[in-house]
């Protein structure tokens, strides 16, 4: 139990009706999870209104109401606070209550439209090998060192951040390395967290169901670099024209990264083949097992992060050679007919582009490229008829289907792909709602060293369709086809 006042510390506070001497058992901002003597923080959210459940808190056993709004019927032996933001409190009061575990470790925030992912993730890898306990808060999963817990959210709420950060705290965790979405940092999620540094990796079109404009989106991304303490690096991809924008206001070093323009840090790509990439990082060179020009920018990162806290180099160089790629992230395999299918994340129009331009910088234009790919539903409408266009233009076939569709129907998502497809590539494409049954076509029509690309879920093992979820996984399936097709 904690009092709570030492839980609103570096909170500020509008009234506060009540004591703040009374002890805390437990916080939440679900209602529904309340229970005696907690605190219920009412968060004003895009769907429902927390403050609409702080009569049912209160009857459930909360002991304080942490709230936008004092309500008109206060309830005698219960303390209001009064805030301006619900769940920018949320997230400093998660802090304290968990001891300010982001304090004990040090916290890499990796942030950006692509790349996030395999950024963190192999991060996580590097330190991991290098001998260190690391945590990993992503995409795809959280990793406590070696236990691993499911996820639901690029970046989880704050209370569910600080949670796994104490858990790490009690594990004796030495560095941490979490996605940072424009979501999560626009609703206060990683607020009241020390960062020892912050990584931006580049910046296209995306999230704009969510954010206003594309300037918008960017600037919420640079509010993360514009909180950095002084004590902290930021490290940004100046081949982005958007990289120097995130350093403008931020207190932290700045140290930058690129491929093609003079940088901090700076990498070549020398050999660029199906099974590696030979790159020279500064002035020295090394072989890595990832593939592609996006994924140079990614080992780039790394080096420079591991770098910037304190691995040496040689050390660093020798286990960014022996890393593996991250799952549904240019994921691949070659079937027993010497087909290559590759499951990727790309469902952006920038990241699509960078997949496809990848895999025909290095195929030898003798085979077909075979697209499958298709768009979420509920989500940002303007990007499907760009990734229509992309997908039509730089593949030799292309199959539309579906993604998750969600509470759309698929059809129409479809339609709204197919209305960027240029008269010149209409013949290279076909419409299949069912995405497994597009995966099969596609193996079907693949021949001999053609290459399948199955874009858009990547390590996503399920379908979203109305509300369910079935189980779905792009690499199984296109793997039990083409050794079908073997037989």
């Amino acid at each position: 139990m904690m009092l709570l006042k030492d839980i609103l510390y570096k909170v500020t506070l509008h009234a506060v009706v009540g004591s703040t001497s009374v002890s805390v058992k437990n916080i939440d901002f679900d209602s529904r999870n309340i229970s005696k003597n907690d605190v219920f923080v009412a968060i004003v959210g895009t769907v429902s209104n927390g403050h609409d459940f702080i009569e049912k808190a209160i009857k459930l056993g909360a002991i304080a109401i942490v709230c936008e709004e004092i309500p008109e019927n206060i309830v005698e032996g219960i303390t209001y606070v009064q805030v301006e933001s619900t769940s920018r409190a949320l997230a400093v009061m998660a802090s304290n209550f968990y001891g300010n575990p982001s304090e004990n470790l040090k916290l890499v925030g990796v942030t950006g439209t692509n790349g996030k992912t395999t950024v963190a993730s192999l991060l996580y890898q590097l330190f991991k090998k290098a001998g260190y306990k690391v945590g990993l808060l992503s995409t795809v999963k959280i990793m406590v060192d070696n236990k691993t817990y499911e996820t639901k959210h690029t970046t989880p709420d704050s209370l569910t951040i600080n949670k796994y950060l104490k858990e790490m705290n009690d594990e004796g965790v030495a560095y941490c390395f979490m996605e940072v979405s424009s979501h999560g940092i626009h609703q206060n999620r990683t607020e009241g967290l020390h960062f020892e540094g912050g990584i931006f990796t580049n910046l296209s079109h995306d999230h704009l169901d969510y954010h206003s404009s594309f300037a918008e989106y960017r600037d919420v991304k640079k509010s993360f670099f514009d909180k950095l303490p002084a004590s902290a690096f930021a490290l940004v991809n100046v081949d982005d024209k958007n990289g120097l924008v995130m350093l403008q206001n931020t207190k932290a070093k700045k140290i930058t990264y690129a491929l093609k323009g003079y940088a901090d840090y700076r990498a070549q790509i020398l050999e660029n083949q199906l099974n590696g990439l030979l790159l020279k990082v500064n002035d020295s060179e090394v072989w890595t097992k990832l593939i592609g020009n996006f994924n140079a920018y990614n080992v780039l990162a790394i080096y420079a992060t591991a770098d910037l806290l304190g691995l040496e180099k040689v050390e660093n160089l020798r286990i960014i050679s022996e890393l593996e790629s991250v799952a549904g992230r240019f994921q691949y395999f070659i079937s027993g007919e010497k087909i290559t299918a590759i499951v990727d994340y790309a469902h952006t129009p920038d990241a699509l582009k960078n997949v496809l331009e990848t895999i025909n910088s290095i195929r030898t234009k003798n085979e077909e490229l075979i697209t499958v790919f298709g768009c979420g539903g509920n989500r940002d409408k303007t990007k499907r008829p760009k990734m229509g266009h992309i997908a039509s233009a730089l593949s030799t076939k292309v199959i539309i289907t579906s993604d998750n569709p969600r509470n759309e129907v698929p059809e129409t998502i479809i339609e709204d792909i197919e209305k960027g497809i240029e008269p010149q590539n209409f013949k290279k494409v076909i419409s299949i709602t069912d995405r497994k049954q597009a995966i099969k076509t596609a193996c079907q029509m693949a021949k001999p060293n053609d290459i399948i690309l199955i874009a858009g879920k990547g390590h996503e093992t399920y379908q979203e369709i109305k509300g369910e979820r079935f189980d779905f996984d792009d690499l199984k399936i296109v793997q039990e086809f083409l050794k079908q097709l073997q037989k």
